[in-house]
């Protein structure tokens, strides 16, 4: 595992809220009012392509950590200049495409083990966004969850360090294959918000009794009129029996 990526050890910490914003002022802005709320955000295409390494110098400089979220799929050499670039930024955690194969797989961990700071590499199994229909128009056999199965296997020989998948494959993630993965989860909805584009979800009280280490949640804050009192209750749901 990275070594500067430690387990939760509080709701709060748990939650990484997705920053998909296009805009300096939004950014700095929500960045404000999540500080001391929660640990991490994340950072995406739609916020990256319009800010670049300046939304990840923002967001460091304000204290938070960033989860880098690009989702790197290319051949092994590019993928690795690419995770050896975010290091260099100061990124905790990235992902790639688990889909990119073993070679790909390892070139991303040893690039981030020669980096000075050693980002987690997290490896994007199945989209939360995909359903058995989508699969069969893309030739892919199985359910989305016996597709995760088979790339969460893939990506952990490969050495990464953590999966990125759906509420509804943690609970078999974890008995299978341990403590060890961090397991990080979109797709969380808290109870009454609506799916949005997101079809495999669950509840964050739900995602963490079966085993995710960390929750992706974007809209339901970031959209409220107080974000901060939006992960209030995110949290009070998370520790409720």
């Amino acid at each position: 595992m990275a070594e500067l990526i430690a387990r939760p050890d509080s709701a709060r910490q748990r939650i990484i809220v997705a920053l998909d914003v296009a805009d300096e002022e939004q950014l700095v802005g929500l960045v404000n009012k999540l500080l001391g709320q929660v640990g991490f955000v994340k950072i995406g295409k739609e916020l990256f392509t319009a800010l670049g390494p300046k939304a990840v110098e923002l967001v460091i400089n304000s204290g938070l950590k960033v989860f880098l979220d690009l989702k790197y799929h290319d051949i092994p050499n590019t993928v690795a200049g690419a995770v050896q670039a975010a290091a260099r930024l100061g990124v905790d955690m990235l992902t790639v495409h688990a889909s990119g194969g073993s070679s790909m797989l390892r070139a991303a961990t040893a690039a981030a083990q020669e980096s000075q700071k050693k980002p987690a590499i997290i490896a994007v199994t199945v989209l939360t966004s995909l359903s058995d229909p989508d699969l069969v128009d893309l030739g892919i056999k199985g359910s989305p969850e016996e597709v995760v199965q088979r790339l969460a296997g893939l990506a952990l020989e490969s050495g990464v360090d953590g999966l990125v998948n759906s509420p509804r494959e943690v609970a078999r993630l974890r008995s299978r294959f341990g403590k060890k993965p961090l397991l990080i989860t979109p797709g969380v909805r808290p109870a009454g918000s609506a799916a949005d584009d997101q079809t495999r979800i669950a509840t964050p009280q739900r995602a963490v009794a079966d085993g995710a280490d960390y929750l992706v949640i974007g809209r339901p804050i970031t959209k409220a009129a107080d974000p901060a009192e939006a992960v209030a209750r995110i949290v009070a749901e998370m520790e409720s029996s």
